[in-house]
């Protein structure tokens, strides 16, 4: 057996796994090895810590459901989520922002013009744009996948009797890579507070709040797709959202809704505003 201490410790733990050498998995496994134990050793944790994060991670599972991610938030509330869509996105494309701990993948497919919103009160937006590669050439056929909170700031999913499906769509770009629908603009909300995410923000003496957005997640064939949210000038948090997810370019104008009918789309319902965000996507690879 090796005699091993706290600073041979590390490439014992390496060496014990046989990776494949230079593969992608023994640079990850090694390098989160490397600098756990790096950590360990310059806040000298003690056996009360070590125990408090990993009973915090205990219960971060024991409160995720298949409509509840907490590890998400927790990577979102770190900024993690943030960095990860920062470094992966593709020169050219459209900025990545957040999946959030809501995110389902089988939303109902809905026909261009239909309106997400049902009968909830609110204001009626029309959001409507056109997605295009970073040639700016329009990409028939793309598909948006979108998700939201309502006029009060909660999604549906949260709701005692709900269908969680509501607020939620996927949509088919038409042959001018335009899409356009009708739904209910979503106020500022507070990511979940109820579990051992929100123990860590109240003792980090920070808020919960989100800037109100919209979830997309947009594909095309031979593409990239991206993972990204769209944000509302001159609302609020977006100076200070809980989860760092706004970006200055995902930032669209609110504007009211006139001369609509100039833009020939079909509507199963009358807007009140008008929001417009072209999405670019990059080539796979």
């Amino acid at each position: 057996m090796k005699d091993i201490n706290q600073f041979t410790i590390t490439q014992a733990v390496k060496e014990s796994f046989k990776t494949e050498p230079g593969s992608r998995f023994e640079s990850l496994l090694h390098g989160l090895v490397e600098h756990l134990h790096d950590f360990t050793r310059e806040q000298n944790v003690t056996h009360e810590e070590w125990m408090g994060v990993l009973n915090f991670l205990y219960d971060c599972g024991k409160i995720s459901t298949p409509e509840r991610h907490e590890f998400i938030l927790l990577s979102d509330v770190l900024g993690w989520s943030s960095l990860v869509d920062m470094i992966n996105t593709k020169g050219g494309a459209t900025e990545g922002s957040n999946l959030g701990p809501f995110y389902l993948d089988n939303a109902p497919v809905k026909q261009l013009g239909g309106n997400l919103a049902d009968e909830r009160d609110g204001v009626t937006v029309l959001v409507h744009g056109k997605v295009s590669n970073t040639l700016h050439h329009p990409l028939p056929g793309a598909t948006i996948d979108t998700w939201q909170a309502d006029a009060t700031g909660t999604y549906p999913i949260q709701e005692v009797d709900q269908d969680k499906y509501d607020l939620r769509g996927k949509f088919t770009c038409d042959e001018n890579g335009r899409y356009y629908y009708t739904t209910v603009l979503p106020k500022p909300y507070t990511v979940p507070y109820d579990g051992p995410v929100g123990v860590l923000l109240r003792a980090g003496t920070r808020h919960a709040w989100r800037a109100p957005h919209m979830h997309f997640i947009v594909t095309a064939p031979g593409m990239a797709g991206i993972t990204t949210e769209i944000f509302f000038k001159n609302t609020e948090y977006l100076d200070n959202d809980a989860v760092f997810g706004v970006r200055q370019s995902l930032i669209a104008d609110l504007k009211p809704a006139k001369d609509i009918d100039k833009l020939g789309y079909t509507l199963d319902k009358k807007p009140d505003a008008v929001i417009e965000f072209d999405f670019v996507l990059a080539p796979e690879g």
